[in-house]
């Protein structure tokens, strides 16, 4: 048989042309979708008496028997199926004859490839959720265990303040928290059904569209047919949200990468998420984490190279269109096993809090709290903030912390501040003093865990 639209055409394509239009190598995987869709097409046409009865359970039949081929092995697509579309078309009619033929009644392959990306989406939507969800949960998890125990907070990778190790993992739980909102939001845009648009304009036909939406579990059918058959703002939504989780995995990654360095050994990342050097027999090289931590630009490119193509194309449909799928699954593909290997990573990484501990007197991590602390005993802060300054710089020079300084050097700085007025500066006592709503304090970040998983119950 040959091609279902070269009625009008005298002459076959061109081998190379053929190779260079077809989309069945990557399309194949929405054959689930497309069957799906076709069904609940021919159920509402006939419902709507376009097609018999009979014809749809005829039709119907074919569809699942087609699809069970495709799962055996039975049914190989090749180029010359052109896309998933046509050659599930085109078994069905060599399946059930002239009837199959009437499947295409009142619909395009512009809104037939459009509702199947959409179904396709929206269940990948749903297992990126619980994918997240589990990191989320591991998070929590970590949060909890190392709740108190403290670690260094950088700015410009310089020693800024005390924090706790659990208040730095509801950082990053914030940060995928918002990756999963994003997601639902897109979910929530993305419902809506275009099967029934045809080709830019609707059909003459007596369709009834909102029964398709609703067979296929839709919210309602989109509005307007010429944007239904062009619209790829939902899979370019989809693309930026997982740039910007990418993003997020990308930064904990490269934390990941420098904590494990002999410089730091702040973190012990589980042998089977390491590798080895093929030349220097010592090594454990964190290549999980470099590689997540590089992932994010395979998935920037997969999100730039649909908003290049979808620039400047005209309404309606274009050709243009088809190269929509390849990078959005691969960014789907890579997205999901990124969020996964990052989270089995970081269930396995342990912090080595001796080394951790060495680390805490330098840098001066109290001097906030110092600054703080006089604000309390009615000193202005940007006063304050010089004074602190230059106990810094005198402890520099003499090459000591804030509790060494004398009374004498205290007075030379400022005559309002003695030992006895600093209080208590120890690290901990900083930590803990940090109660503001979403502070360190270990008591503060308990509440944030709990909350944190009052929002996992709830979603």
């Amino acid at each position: 048989m040959g091609n279902l639209w070269s009625g009008r055409f005298k002459k076959d394509m061109d081998e190379a042309v053929k190779k260079f239009n077809a989309s069945i190598e990557f399309d194949k995987r929405l054959y689930n979708e497309d069957i799906d869709g076709s069904i609940a097409h021919v159920k509402m046409l006939a419902e709507n008496e376009i097609i018999s009865s009979d014809e749809s359970r005829i039709i119907i039949k074919g569809l699942e028997t087609i699809r069970i081929k495709i799962e055996s092995g039975e049914i190989v697509f090749d180029i010359n199926d052109e896309d998933v579309h046509m050659a599930i078309e085109t078994r069905l009619i060599e399946e059930i004859g002239d009837v199959g033929k009437k499947l295409h009644t009142a619909r395009s392959r512009n809104d037939q490839c459009q509702v199947d990306l959409r179904l396709y989406l929206k269940k990948e939507i749903t297992k990126i959720k619980e994918v997240l969800i589990y990191l989320e949960e591991v998070i929590l998890d970590k949060a909890e265990k190392y709740n108190s125990d403290i670690t260094i907070g950088f700015t410009h990778m310089q020693h800024a303040q005390p924090v706790t190790i659990g208040f730095m993992f509801m950082s990053y739980f914030q940060m995928f928290k918002r990756d999963i909102e994003r997601l639902d939001d897109t979910f929530e845009r993305m419902n809506y059904c275009p099967l029934g648009s045809c080709a830019l304009a609707g059909t003459t036909l007596d369709i009834d569209r909102h029964m398709t939406s609703s067979l296929l579990g839709f919210n309602a059918p989109t509005e307007n047919a010429m944007d239904s058959v062009s619209d790829r703002d939902y899979s370019l939504e989809l693309l930026s949200n997982a740039s910007i989780s990418m993003m997020h995995i990308s930064r904990w990654a490269e934390e990941f990468v420098y904590w494990n360095s002999s410089e730091f050994s702040y973190i012990s990342i589980d042998d089977s998420y390491c590798t080895g050097s093929s030349i220097m027999p010592q090594k454990k090289n964190p290549d999980m984490a470099e590689l997540l931590r590089g992932k994010v630009g395979r998935v920037y490119g997969d999100m730039m190279q649909l908003f290049t193509v979808m620039k400047g194309t005209p309404l309606a449909y274009n050709k243009d269109f088809q190269e929509d799928k390849e990078s959005l699954f691969d960014a789907v593909d890579t997205w999901k096993a990124s969020i996964l290997i990052f989270a089995n990573m970081l269930e396995k990484t342990e912090f080595n809090l001796e080394e951790i501990n060495k680390q805490l007197n330098k840098g001066f991590l109290n001097a906030t709290d110092i600054a703080e602390h006089f604000v309390k005993l009615g000193i202005p802060f940007r006063e304050a903030h010089s004074i602190v300054g230059r106990m810094v710089k005198v402890c520099e020079d003499n090459n000591c912390d804030f509790t060494e300084l004398t009374d004498k050097e205290l007075k030379q700085i400022d005559e309002r501040i003695s030992k006895e007025l600093l209080g208590d500066i120890s690290i901990s006592a900083c930590v803990n003093n940090r109660l503001s709503f979403g502070g360190t304090a270990p008591k503060e970040v308990i509440r944030q865990i709990e909350v944190g998983k009052a929002w996992i119950r709830e979603i």
